[in-house]
């Protein structure tokens, strides 16, 4: 993350939110032994305790922010651990256990032979109000990755937007809960989240089987998951962004950059696969011949990097974060922050579109390439490239129309596509790209179409057999490639009977004049680079005139050649 970058943005500040702590300190107090709950009872800050330490041959010692305290001069015996142990639930695999319905989590260190010499007990807070420094994008419908290190208040801000889901917005939330950390230990959930629904996990190597059962026999809305850190769980999760499941997650890291390097963990923003070009092509893109680029598309829309419950760095688009950091191109994030009064500020710093188009005109620039580091020099003064942005609101905002409500932003109503196995952020950036009359919807009964990938429809899951029976269209791709997705795309949207966007006017208008010069001089003309959309106009305008017509370039200088038909 490189917050070091200039930064130039309007700081914007939003109606404040007061926190409010559930800590249930005294039922943790209750489990130790009277000699060490006595003076920590006698604490003044006691509520802001962090864990108590009890190690088998030393002083018990409480753990508050900034110092630790001891609190008795006798050592800690066997008896003492025994108390403890005899007052909580049963140690998992994970050498983990808690408190009933609490949030608190006791961990235990063993010897060789396997008995219990130390136990840290944590304090479980559930801090209501926390999620309001990034409500907006929980509210979105975008899958999210929080990271951070340890203690930092991953899994509180976790089991906040759980809530927050699941009551304020009425989905269907399941919680994986590996080792009881956002449910709380017992078989009740903890009430902080709402009225989300809690799967718990009997062994941390079987999480990544429990993300799918809970998708396969559930049908969620919104997973969370805490602490994604295995391969098998990082696949599983891909295989639930692809069936169109939210995903709210935690995983290890302090940033965007230590996933990109962590090999078991890169597949959640796309893997990073390395590439050999051709003696020539490295010529042209100006790099040498071994370079990197993004695999696949990103599991997670969104990464915020949390430093506190107070400060967070967001990277709201991650393909084109990605992109942007293997072309060697300056990545600044969204910083929030929350003030003293609990207001939310934002600061939003973003490059000029206009200066970098500028700047990269030249296609063969070895800055477009996906796959090198290296970016041009840009002869543009700082102020120019981070200039103030126009405010934008971060309190949420939620579309209270019905999806029958929503139109497109050129008259027609957009056509409603459930995705079933296909990949949820692929589809979503087409629609975007072709700028076509669709949304995306989480509920297959609220879909005009259902869209789902062949293997999948061989199958026939319940959710299709349920879309036929109610007579909903099923369209059927052969994989999940980009260019599957656009082509039945265009034709779910009925381009042809489409009303021309104003924005492509002027395109059509090039087009046009274009097809009058070939005409006439029999010389080929290209047109100016446009989305494949608007492309797909052009070509049905050159058709009507008995002309050829070919795209040729890449994204997203991809553009038409018009010519006289062989």
């Amino acid at each position: 993350m490189a917050m070091h970058e200039p930064r130039h943005s309007r700081v914007l500040q939003l109606p404040s939110v007061t926190d409010v702590v559930t800590d249930d300190l005294d039922q943790l107090l209750e489990v130790l032994p009277p000699h060490i709950c006595d003076p920590l009872q006698a604490l003044e800050d006691r509520r802001e305790l962090l864990e108590v330490v009890m190690d088998l041959g030393r002083e018990p010692e409480a753990r508050l922010p900034g110092r630790e305290v001891l609190l008795s001069t006798h050592s800690v015996r066997e008896e003492d651990i025994e108390y403890v142990v005899q007052r909580i639930g049963a140690f998992g695999d994970d050498n983990r256990a808690g408190i009933e319905r609490t949030l608190h989590r006791i961990s235990a260190i063993r010897n060789r032979e396997g008995r219990i010499v130390g136990i840290t007990c944590r304090v479980g807070r559930a801090v209501f109000g926390t999620v309001a420094i990034i409500r907006d994008i929980v509210e979105s419908g975008r899958s999210i990755l929080m990271m951070g290190r340890p203690g930092v208040g991953k899994t509180t801000l976790l089991r906040e937007a759980a809530r927050v889901l699941a009551d304020d917005l009425a989905k269907r939330v399941m919680i994986v809960d590996t080792s009881n950390e956002i449910g709380g230990d017992g078989d009740i959930p903890h009430p902080a989240v709402g009225r989300a629904r809690r799967m718990q996990v009997p062994t941390p190597s079987m999480q990544h089987a429990v993300m799918i059962e809970a998708v396969e026999n559930h049908m969620p809305e919104v997973i969370v998951i805490d602490e994604i850190g295995t391969e098998l769980e990082a696949a599983a999760a891909r295989t639930i962004a692809e069936r169109g499941v939210q995903l709210v997650a935690t995983a290890h890291g302090n940033s965007l950059e230590n996933l990109m390097m962590n090999p078991t963990l890169s597949d959640l923003i796309g893997g990073i696969q390395s590439v050999t070009l051709s003696d020539e092509e490295a010529r042209r893109r100006g790099t040498q011949k071994s370079v990197l680029e993004r695999k696949a598309p990103p599991t997670f829309d969104v990464v915020v990097e949390i430093q506190n419950w107070s400060h967070v760095a967001v990277h709201e688009n991650v393909a084109e974060v990605i992109d942007d950091i293997l072309r060697g191109q300056p990545v600044v994030p969204t910083v929030r922050r929350r003030g003293p009064n609990g207001e939310v500020l934002i600061e939003e710093p973003l490059i000029s579109r206009g200066v970098r188009a500028a700047a990269l005109q030249d296609i063969d620039h070895p800055a477009f390439s996906p796959l090198t580091r290296t970016r041009p020099r840009i002869s543009t003064p700082v102020e120019d490239l981070y200039p103030p942005v126009e405010e934008r609101r971060a309190a949420p905002v939620i579309d209270r129309r019905t999806p029958t409500e929503v139109t497109h932003r050129n008259g027609r109503q957009a056509v409603r596509i459930y995705p079933f196995g296909v990949n949820r952020s692929r589809l979503e950036a087409q629609i975007r790209s072709l700028g076509l009359p669709a949304t995306v919807v989480g509920d297959q009964h609220q879909a005009d179409v259902v869209l789902t990938v062949r293997n999948y429809y061989r199958r026939k899951p319940q959710a299709l057999r349920d879309a036929e029976a109610s007579g909903v269209p099923v369209h059927v791709l052969r994989s999940n490639s980009a260019s599957n997705i656009e082509q039945e795309l265009l034709h779910i949207s009925h381009l042809d009977a489409a009303p021309v966007p104003g924005a492509a006017q002027n395109a059509l208008r090039e087009t046009e004049e274009a097809i009058a010069q070939v005409l006439e001089t029999s010389a080929p003309v290209e047109l100016s680079p446009q989305s494949a959309y608007i492309r797909r106009l052009q070509h049905q305008l050159a058709e009507q005139h008995s002309l050829a017509s070919r795209s040729t370039g890449k994204e997203p200088y991809r553009r038409v050649r018009i010519s006289k038909a062989d």
